[in-house]
């Protein structure tokens, strides 16, 4: 078949059919019904002579040959998404552009929240998808599937650039009535009690990672798998968290929490904002990247 008399929205269809072998959850990932999917999907086996996806059971199995296809079309769609957000201009007050963000709930609850209503004000059409940081981060950016991932200097890609947003330091959070705040936070008063700590699918976060590097005496009591939950598992508790200090402060109005200087010593954590190489010259990830770190610096 002639490029020219091939439907390249088809391509998208066919990563998606690929990667969830499944017409309706595809159909659902690109907001279309099930049967203009399948009718999608009947045009891509008859433009690339391939059943592409077999019936096994109650499932649908790819065929080797889409197997084949299946890098090639994820290459393909990511030097399509280059090339068109590299080339078109930015205009944020009608711009309907969707910017997909790896990031934590933790730069999400410090950063990106305050910010929003100024993005939204200044470009009120735009779409922001927030996907939480996980194993493979960093070659779905790589991929070109994200606009950013926002990280702690530690998990940055070497591959990509990345710009420090801003330092951050941790501080012990605990319930205010727990007898350990009534005198001073010392390393013995720190360990005296149990802890929470927080790994996001099994990984050890950036304070994690630097207690287990050294001597960590800590008697671990409970394990989360968000920072913002953490606040509200304190209190009534003699537990204490390592916690950021911009999210503790904005959960001491809240709870009836106390929060100490650690009495530990923990390097100040640079958070980053880490975008692909090849849109280092996007209009909009240069917009909404300025919008960011402007915000960084003022808070």
């Amino acid at each position: 078949m002639r490029l020219d008399k091939f439907d390249l929205n088809l391509l998208i269809a066919l990563e998606l059919l690929l990667e969830e072998q499944n017409v309706t959850r595809a159909a659902q990932r690109l907001n279309l019904t099930q049967s203009a999917m399948s009718a999608a999907l009947a045009r891509l086996r008859l433009a690339l002579n391939d059943e592409l996806l077999v019936p096994h059971g109650r499932r649908l199995v790819a065929t080797p040959h889409a197997l084949a296809l299946a890098p090639l079309v994820s290459e393909a769609i990511r030097n399509l998404r280059v090339l068109i957000s590299g080339a078109t201009a930015f205009d944020p007050a009608t711009s309907d552009r969707k910017f997909e963000i790896a990031a934590s709930d933790y730069i999400s609850t410090v950063l990106l929240s305050p910010v929003l209503r100024e993005l939204k004000a200044e470009a009120p059409a735009i779409e922001i998808n927030i996907v939480l940081p996980t194993r493979e981060t960093s070659a779905t950016l790589e991929d070109g599937k994200l606009d950013f991932q926002l990280t702690p200097e530690q998990f940055v890609s070497p591959n990509h650039p990345a710009e420090l947003l801003f330092e951050e330091r941790h501080v012990v959070v605990g319930w205010a009535e727990n007898p350990v705040f009534a005198g001073e936070m010392t390393e013995r008063a720190f360990l005296s009690c149990g802890h929470v700590v927080v790994r996001i699918q099994g990984v050890p976060t950036f304070a994690e990672r630097h207690m287990l590097e050294g001597d960590d005496r800590r008697r671990i009591e409970m394990t989360a798998p968000s920072f913002s939950i953490v606040p509200w598992l304190l209190p009534g508790t003699n537990m204490l968290a390592l916690m950021h200090e911009r999210l503790a402060k904005v959960y001491l109005p809240l709870l009836p929490l106390a929060m100490r200087p650690a009495p530990i010593t923990l390097p100040p954590m640079r958070e980053m904002i880490q975008y692909h190489a090849a849109r280092a010259t996007d209009a909009g990830l240069i917009w909404f990247k300025d919008r960011l770190m402007a915000a960084a610096r003022t808070r």
